[in-house]
């Protein structure tokens, strides 16, 4: 009897070690957390909520680390502040690397391109640039990175976390730069100028990218057919044309793209986001080439043509910025 007994509080005992750890998983994104909370602050990047309220200026947030984290703007008697220039820091330590900025003391100077760092760590991750070491690797894709931020980045296109909240819309993003980006569309923001044609863009890149209209400039050429571009996006995009890959797929519905920039203006009809706002009446569009066709309802502006497009080309084949250059000269929309 004894010997059961013992038998049976062993069995016990071993399926307990052997019972497999309770995950909790999200259903809209299939991440896995360990415990329920973790869980529970993960979901309120798709439900949108912000429970963590800032009583100095009624700003909120999805998680409480977020709301303290934002709470030292306000105590500026904990800030360390630069007297050169007026910048503040949360800690002496980087006040301090940041002056050397101002005095040129111990800086680290790249012997490849002579850029100069205030700290060994910033100077070690940019000279990976000029030595394409990637020590940072995806374990999900195989992606590789030079900086650990760069991973982290990368790794919430797996997750689907999207912490970056818009205060005006509500939309969410995998990056703080997309918010950015994107809050340009509430404030019609566009800081950046073309010196021939005085067209104007929200980012620095997109600046860059249209420089080349003027150019000519197109030294990206496909492998396949010998067509050149101005950007490698562009190319890349392109090239999709000749393998038939429609790697971006709608959780919603399964339906697949070939562009990403397809992929988030097909969502739209699944969330019925209107981001685009006529300037001259109420009216808001899915698309920014169908706002342009609209507003030239408005200003009585016929399409431009400043270049002939093949027969036949399908421009809703065309990723984002390609499709509106060819909805301007020919007055397709979709």
């Amino acid at each position: 009897m004894e010997e059961n007994k013992e038998s049976e509080e062993l069995s016990e005992v071993e399926e307990k070690h052997e019972k497999p750890r309770e995950t909790f998983t999200c259903t809209q994104c299939g991440k896995s957390f360990s415990n329920k909370y973790g869980l529970k602050s993960h979901m309120r990047v798709h439900t949108g909520e912000r429970p963590f309220l800032c009583d100095q200026c009624g700003k909120r947030f999805t998680q409480k680390s977020h709301c303290y984290q934002h709470l030292i703007i306000h105590t500026a008697e904990n800030l360390h502040t630069c007297d050169q220039c007026g910048k503040s820091f949360r800690h002496s330590s980087s006040l301090k690397d940041h002056m050397r900025i101002h005095t040129g003391e111990n800086l680290h100077t790249c012997d490849q391109c002579g850029k100069r760092f205030t700290t060994k760590l910033f100077f070690k991750c940019h000279m990976r640039i000029h030595t394409g070491e990637k020590p940072f690797t995806c374990d999900q894709c195989g992606k590789s990175f030079t900086q650990s931020s760069q991973l982290q980045n990368h790794m919430r296109i797996h997750t689907g976390e999207k912490p970056f909240t818009c205060d005006q819309c509500g939309r969410c993003f995998s990056q703080s730069s997309g918010l950015k980006i994107h809050n340009s569309i509430h404030t019609g923001e566009k800081p950046f100028t073309c010196g021939q044609c005085r067209k104007t863009f929200i980012t620095a890149s997109a600046l860059k990218k249209h420089m080349k209209v003027h150019t000519k400039e197109k030294p990206h050429s496909c492998f396949v057919c010998g067509k050149s571009f101005s950007t490698l996006s562009y190319l890349r995009a392109h090239q999709k044309i000749h393998t038939g890959v429609r790697d971006h797929v709608c959780s919603e519905c399964g339906k697949t793209f070939t562009f990403m920039s397809d992929l988030k203006e097909h969502q739209r009809i699944h969330t019925g986001e209107k981001p685009y706002k006529c300037s001259y009446c109420d009216k808001r569009f899915r698309q920014s080439s169908t706002l342009k066709t609209h507003e030239r309802i408005h200003t009585k502006e016929k399409p431009c043509r400043t270049s002939p497009v093949k027969p036949g080309l399908d421009i809703n084949s065309c990723p984002g910025q390609v499709k509106d250059d060819l909805t301007c000269q020919t007055g397709q929309v979709s």
